[in-house]
């Protein structure tokens, strides 16, 4: 397939786009360089660089790329910032947005598979999570990214739009070229890195009495390349709708900060604060119905093998995109 690719110059954009080019597909990225790196785009892909603001320039570049499929991950990420400047969220991740799902069905691309969140769930009543738990996200950020899966509905239901958004859980690892490094950095597993690398100070952990075995929040995590295994399935399905991504397993802050140490080998110092507001004691993903309706299998499914490729590509790459 040609697969057409918005945001492949971040995180797990460059990291899925390295995959499909790995399976014998072609990719065209389309990124505006905003948060991603020009390093990060996998130079068997065809590059242009450009704004989704600018719908002339996203109209343009689909109907050269004519693509078979496109996967769209540009969006802002940050949902501490989204709780203080919620109209650059809504801006960027839904406005924007519409001009790729304008261009696309003008294009008549027959399939688009959005990069949505399990922060559409907010505050759980229900773990494992599955897709029939309420959504009612408790952040801009994930407001937004639950309103652009509600007008791809609509899209679907109008316009024909076949469309697949594929709600993460904790996204982590690395792939062989590609891994994490976003400015500024509030991901878990990086931030702890960063600490063993002696580039921050400590490792705070905020919060260790929660009702979990060691008192610290549970989260589930995710391999980044099992991600893109499941956003080349979802090209490849007629499945329509919303589905989740996740281990299935949870492991608490305590049990990542160990991890990092045991694999890194080296030793930092962990400080525990107050907890933070709005931090549930689980997070965990069932992703039976992306099993059963995809086909999707996780390869990478063990904490060990998430934090080693994380690691692994840290020490390859010290400064991360810098140089």
């Amino acid at each position: 397939m040609h697969v057409f690719v918005t945001g492949g110059a971040g995180y797990i954009g460059s990291c899925c786009c390295e995959y499909l080019l790995d399976q014998g597909h072609q990719v065209t990225v389309f990124d505006a360089l905003l948060t991603g790196y020009r390093q990060a785009v996998d130079p068997r892909a065809n590059f242009i660089e450009g704004n989704l603001a600018d719908y002339a320039a996203i109209d343009s570049a689909i109907k050269k790329a004519s693509p078979d499929g496109l996967i769209h991950f540009a969006a802002f990420i940050e949902v501490g910032e989204s709780m203080s400047d919620p109209l650059k969220y809504f801006r960027n991740n839904v406005a924007n947005a519409l001009n790729l799902c304008q261009a696309a069905v003008e294009n008549q691309v027959p399939k688009l598979v959005f990069s949505s969140t399990a922060a559409v769930y907010g505050m759980p009543s229900n773990i494992p999570i599955s897709e029939d738990e309420p959504t009612d996200p408790i952040n801009p950020y994930g407001e937004a990214k639950l309103m652009f899966e509600k007008i791809l509905s609509w899209q679907h239901r109008l316009k024909g739009l076949h469309y697949c958004a594929l709600r993460y859980f904790n996204a982590a690892g690395a792939s062989r070229n590609y891994g994490e490094a976003h400015r500024p950095e509030s991901h878990l597993i990086p931030l702890i890195m960063e600490a063993a690398e002696g580039k921050r100070k400590l490792i705070r952990i905020f919060g260790d009495d929660y009702d979990t075995p060691d008192g610290t929040c549970i989260r589930d995590y995710v391999h980044v390349l099992d991600l893109a295994q499941a956003h080349l399935l979802a090209l490849q399905s007629d499945f329509c709708g919303s589905l989740n991504l996740g281990s299935g397993f949870g492991h608490s802050v305590k049990e990542v900060v160990e991890m990092v140490r045991r694999v890194s080998g080296k030793r930092f110092t962990v400080e525990v604060v107050a907890r933070r507001p709005g931090d549930p004691a689980r997070l965990i993903a069932d992703s039976s119905a992306a099993k059963r309706i995809l086909g999707w299998q996780p390869v990478y499914d063990s904490l060990e093998q998430i934090v080693q490729s994380a690691w692994d590509w840290r020490c390859k790459n010290p400064d991360g995109y810098s140089s």
